[in-house]
């Protein structure tokens, strides 16, 4: 009954995403301070509703930063998002799925078509927003991973803060698992959390709302100026300085 209560509120409170959406005009101006406000405080709620303690490390930036970090599951984007004011880069097939898709549109959530040649036009457009003070944040694996380990980063976004000649941020997940009376950051990964394979949205929802408690750690990284840099050693510096925290 408590699991069926709690996925009550996470369904309800979707929907309330989706109607201060379409009333602060999010889907159009995304942009905005006001927007902006509201969607932290809607991610903030949803980690309350899912029972996720977020213990972070580090400084979060303020603006103007290209943040890179290690995928694990969509848990991931709330917990960051929650912290810092930060826009997505997300694969153009998101856009597409129910209710989720609206919602990371009125994030402000920027979307990628995979191939096709658009990487130098799509760091171009990177830049554009880096520019103007956004904090952009890319999961260079591009996709998600049990959480033991980082898989290798590709590099063809890195050229967006090298354009913009702006700071980049690695930023550490990690979802430890619980041992008693033990500190949880001794644990290994949690693969519990971790959204990989053919794993269903609603599945990996439902349990998850059968946790007492999820605890994520956050560790925002020393950034990196991209001064003598190219996309790859960018790349390389970010995967060493996340393996290394993890």
């Amino acid at each position: 009954m408590r699991r069926l209560w709690r996925l009550l509120r996470v369904i309800l409170h979707i929907l309330l995403g989706l109607l201060l959406a379409l009333v602060c005009d999010a889907f159009r101006a995304p942009y905005r301070p006001r927007v902006r406000r509201i969607v932290r405080w809607w991610l903030q709620y949803l980690l309350k509703v899912l029972a996720v303690r977020v213990r972070v490390q580090g400084q979060a930036p303020t603006a103007g930063h290209f943040l890179v970090s290690n995928h694990i599951s969509w848990l991931d984007i709330p917990v960051l998002a929650a912290q810092a004011d930060v826009y997505f880069l997300s694969k153009a097939e998101v856009r597409q799925w129910p209710l989720i898709g609206a919602l990371a549109a009125a994030a402000g959530t920027l979307f990628i078509r995979r191939g096709g040649g658009e990487s130098k036009q799509k760091a171009e457009e990177i830049a554009g927003h880096l520019r103007d003070g956004r904090n952009i944040l890319l999961f260079p694996e591009g996709t998600t991973t049990d959480g033991s380990g980082v898989r290798r980063f590709f590099r063809q976004l890195f050229a967006a803060p090298v354009l913009a000649d702006v700071p980049v941020q690695p930023v550490a997940l990690r979802y430890p698992e619980r041992q008693g009376a033990r500190p949880e950051r001794e644990g290994p990964a949690d693969r519990d959390i971790a959204f990989i394979n053919d794993d269903a949205f609603h599945i990996h929802l439902w349990r998850l709302l059968l946790r007492d408690e999820i605890v994520a750690d956050v560790t925002f990284c020393t950034p990196l100026l991209p001064i003598g840099h190219t996309p790859g050693t960018l790349a390389q510096q970010c995967h060493t300085q996340i393996s290394a925290t993890l």
